[in-house]
């Protein structure tokens, strides 16, 4: 009997272990010790200052923007105060103690996420554990976004936060401090975080992509700058984007180009770039935060350049963007996207709301608020100021003359396109009489006036023609009475030729022409003279010639009358009229039909009136 053996072929095992996932930036880079912060020297300052000398706090309240180093900071500390060898107010980082806070297994560091452990368990569970003891000789708790807290939690926390135990720290971080409750900020030292300056924001970056070896240029680390806005954590993410793009930054200059075409009222221009950022990936929202930023960036470069966070270059170009708009349009633009910003919360389509808003900011002409319309105001000002320089002056027109009085039209009188006079379509009509003459002029313009334009030293501000109606209002009494119906007739250099009714004497105008003279040169500015002339009451009418012995003789007083409304009219001509009848007469007949009229004489025995 044979046995036979089989092998078998060696079978190797191999373990396959899991690439660890590459670290964040801003985890990787983030500060171990107090001198590692950028940016929040005061609170650094104070922190060491009371480490060193033994006075540390029993709770802190840490608030600011997201990440300028809230929670880091509560991190240093504790490792800080249960660090075995420190110096100077600054956690060695090789002891046991601190190596076991970086790593997050110390049992002295109780880390709690307010914002989903918010209720009064999570709170009695802190209350129970800070009476144990730690291993270190602090137990420090760090809440975050501690402005979560429900109301009965926070009410429990109260007593701890007053008399804690001698080896408890609190530390509370929130981004909104104004939700922490008086009770709680009257039992900690609160601590404010702020955004970073440029200037150590620009020397944090530059030390991340120097250690780091990124491949980025100049232009990507403004760019980053700009996409950070102040925020260490932001910073770092947005360089990191950009390192993983290859060294391409994103490409939001298209929120200046919707700017500059806000600026230059070139509504097609202004969506287009809407379009163009949208086409990118972002969303409406985000579009107009960003704007809003820039907007505010760029009116603190043109009023407070020193408040402005970016770089010397960029701050140039927010001032050049300002600069366009105007503070006014500036302050109207950030208003307006402020309040869309508030209807996009609600709205089913939050880009047309941004449509909207954009055209509003980009064409006046579509916007009725009263900010838009003192712009549009002003841009009349600026073209009318512009036609005066070029020596263009709009005049009132004349008023309509009716050709039968020489009269202004009022009313009443109606001229057919033949230039007759209708006056009922059942009546006569009269021929259309001959233009009436020109307007006797009671003092002609002279050379002499003329030359008043060169001796008058600064140019006017304003053309009597259409400012005639202020002129006269700013007269007094008389004055103003006497020239309210007055007009312009023409304006030739600085003499000012007024047209006087026919009822006005020239004399009396004259007597008043001084105060005139200086109404027109307060109101118009520069020096004026003022000249009178006086319509034709008779509005032009021909007069018959009477002197002719023919005419003398074949017409009589009606004729001339009827020619000549405005002759004058002797008594002692006046005939009685035969063969009219008699109006009072026709009315009477009128009322009482059948009538007749008698001549009654009083009776001789009538009594005398007044007598009985």
């Amino acid at each position: 009997m044979r046995l036979v053996v089989a092998h078998r072929a060696p079978v190797h095992l191999v373990a396959r272990v899991a690439p660890m996932a590459t670290q964040s930036l801003y985890r990787r880079y983030r500060p171990r010790k107090f001198s590692e912060l950028y940016g929040q020297e005061h609170v650094v300052r104070a922190l060491r200052n009371a480490v060193i000398h033994g006075r540390e706090g029993q709770a802190y309240l840490f608030s600011g923007p997201r990440g300028t180093g809230k929670t880091t900071t509560a991190r240093i500390l504790a490792k800080v105060l249960n660090c075995a060898n420190p110096v100077d107010g600054e956690p060695c980082c090789a002891c046991e103690s601190c190596v076991a806070v970086d790593n997050g297994i110390s049992y002295d560091v109780l880390e709690l996420d307010a914002a989903s452990n918010r209720g009064i368990n999570e709170i009695r569970d802190i209350i129970d554990a800070a009476a144990l003891n730690s291993p270190g000789r602090h137990r420090v708790f760090i809440l975050d976004e501690a402005h979560q807290l429900t109301g009965p939690a926070t009410v429990a926390l109260l007593k701890t936060l007053e008399e804690p135990p001698e080896h408890v720290v609190f530390v509370l971080a929130t981004t909104d401090p104004q939700k922490i409750p008086e009770t709680i900020r009257s039992r900690v030292q609160h601590l404010q975080f702020h955004l970073l300056p440029i200037v150590e924001l620009e020397k944090y970056v530059r030390h991340v992509v120097a250690d780091a070896a990124l491949d980025v240029t100049d232009d990507d680390i403004a760019q980053v700058l700009r996409q950070g806005g102040g925020s260490a954590r932001d910073t770092l993410s947005a360089l990191e984007l950009v390192a993983a793009g290859g060294g391409e930054p994103a490409d939001d200059t298209r929120t200046d180009d919707l700017l500059r075409a806000i600026a230059a009222r070139d509504h097609a221009a202004a969506l287009s770039a809407v379009a163009s950022v949208l086409q990118l990936g972002r969303d409406a929202r985000s579009i107009a935060e960003d704007t809003l930023r820039t907007l505010r960036d760029g009116f603190l470069a043109l009023m407070s350049p020193e408040l402005v966070q970016a770089t010397a270059a960029r701050a140039a170009e927010l001032e050049a963007i300002a600069r366009d708009m105007g503070p006014q349009r500036t302050v109207h633009a950030m208003e307006t996207i402020g309040t869309t910003l508030v209807e996009m919360r609600h709205a089913p389509d939050p880009r047309l709301l941004l449509e909207v808003a954009v055209v509003k900011l980009s064409a006046p002409a579509f916007d009725d608020a009263a900010d838009n319309l003192l712009v549009r105001i002003k841009q009349l000002e600026d073209a009318v100021r512009d036609l005066r320089a070029n020596g263009v002056a709009a005049q009132v027109p004349p008023a309509p003359i009716n050709k039968a009085t020489g009269r202004a039209k009022v009313g009443g009188l109606a001229s057919s396109d033949t230039g007759g006079i209708v006056r009922d379509p059942t009546g006569p009509t009269t021929a259309p009489p001959v233009d009436p003459t020109p307007v006797a002029a009671e003092r002609p313009v002279t050379a002499a006036d003329a030359t008043v334009a060169d001796q008058a030293g600064d140019p006017p501000s304003g053309d009597p023609a259409q400012m005639w109606p202020q002129i006269v209002d700013s007269l007094k009494n008389f004055a103003k009475a006497l020239f309210k119906p007055t007009s312009v007739a023409s304006v030739d250099g600085r003499v000012v030729t007024v047209r006087l009714p026919g009822n006005t004497p020239v004399k009396r105008a004259e007597e008043q022409a001084g105060a005139l003279q200086s109404a027109v040169e307060a109101t118009c500015g520069g020096k004026w003279r003022v000249v009178f002339v006086q319509a034709d009451p008779t509005g032009g009418i021909e007069r018959p010639k009477l002197d002719e012995p023919d005419v003398q003789e074949a017409r009589t007083i009606v004729d001339e009358v009827r020619d000549d409304p405005f002759a004058p009219v002797d008594p002692s001509e006046l005939v009685d009229a035969t063969g009219e009848p008699d109006p009072l007469e026709e009315a009477l007949r009128d009322k009482f039909p059948g009538g007749r009229f008698e001549d009654a004489a009083p009776p001789d025995d009538a009594a005398p009136r007044g007598k009985k």
